[in-house]
């Protein structure tokens, strides 16, 4: 089965796009395909596949696999794609959608500018919805709830010749639809992400598995952030770890809640609106390139 796709990255965030509309695959396959696709030596690429389907709640809907080929349940710079993908593609000439992501409703305003003679979106800005913090909700095992920064200790573990990162932390845990533990440090470039990675990710506080961003504050307005993604690993982005970061910030009193994530992969402005409990996102979504796959 030929099937086409299109590859796209928000801030160096890269999936494989396909539309649910065109192509339906077995089900039951699906995990095996999406580890395929996502392959960088063997497949396209990417951190994760999102197909792109009819929705009864939303004008589209956003099914997002991580490149493990496990299931998401949201992605922030994958949504501002969406956007992109469905307005690009002629699905809609709407620029203000809805998108549906596991069930719950997610409201982007798609901005335009024109190359080639033709109206493209650049960037996108999303609703994100309510940030969650009851612990059980996150979800996380701890002692108190909202969960800001708690004591959790990571215990030293060797795999091989290789020595993990252990030692003691304070998190401070965030859902946007999907789990998220804050960590802050001195250092993002010092740090051997490869190896505390997976420690939190798989820690049995979180049971289901978490990302964990770890933060180096610049001032109240801007922070660096470099993140371990459950089922992806290190990625150049995180959008909903970027939304995470900004709550966790304000929780702390560390920064405000207007503030610029630089990510490795560039830079994301977040706002918590506190009055309205609403976080917004705002960033880029690019194509890359497009192509046919035989699966």
């Amino acid at each position: 089965m030929d099937v086409r796709f299109t590859k796209m990255e928000g801030c160096g965030n890269d999936y494989v796009y396909i539309s649910g509309f065109d192509f339906r695959l077995d089900p039951e396959k699906k995990p095996e395909i999406v580890q395929k696709l996502s392959d960088r030596h063997f497949g396209i690429g990417g951190d994760g596949v999102i197909f792109i389907n009819p929705s009864e709640i939303a004008d589209f809907e956003m099914e997002m696999w991580n490149a493990d080929g496990t299931r998401g349940e949201m992605c922030g710079n994958g949504i501002r794609c969406v956007g992109k993908f469905v307005y690009d593609s002629g699905m809609t000439d709407k620029k203000e959608i809805t998108v549906e992501s596991f069930g719950k409703v997610k409201y982007l305003t798609l901005y335009t500018d024109e190359a080639d003679g033709k109206e493209a979106v650049t960037s996108v800005r999303v609703n994100m919805g309510e940030p969650i913090l009851e612990a059980k909700d996150v979800p996380v095992i701890a002692g108190s709830s909202p969960v800001v920064a708690e004591a959790i200790h990571i215990p030293l573990q060797k795999t091989g010749d290789h020595e993990g990162s252990g030692g003691d932390y304070k998190m401070t845990c965030v859902s946007m639809g999907n789990p998220h533990a804050v960590v802050y440090i001195d250092s993002t470039d010092d740090l051997e992400i490869e190896k505390i990675g997976p420690l939190f990710e798989n820690h049995e506080r979180f049971p289901n598995r978490t990302n964990t961003e770890f933060v180096e504050i610049i001032d109240r307005e801007h922070v660096k952030m470099r993140v371990w993604e459950r089922g992806s690993g290190e990625t150049l982005a995180c959008g909903t770890g970027c939304c995470a970061v900004c709550v966790a910030g304000v929780l702390n009193g560390f920064t405000e809640p207007r503030l610029e994530v630089r990510v490795l992969g560039g830079a994301l402005l977040i706002e918590w609106d506190r009055e309205k409990n609403l976080v917004w996102m705002t960033g880029p979504a690019t194509t890359v390139f497009e192509g046919t796959i035989s699966i």
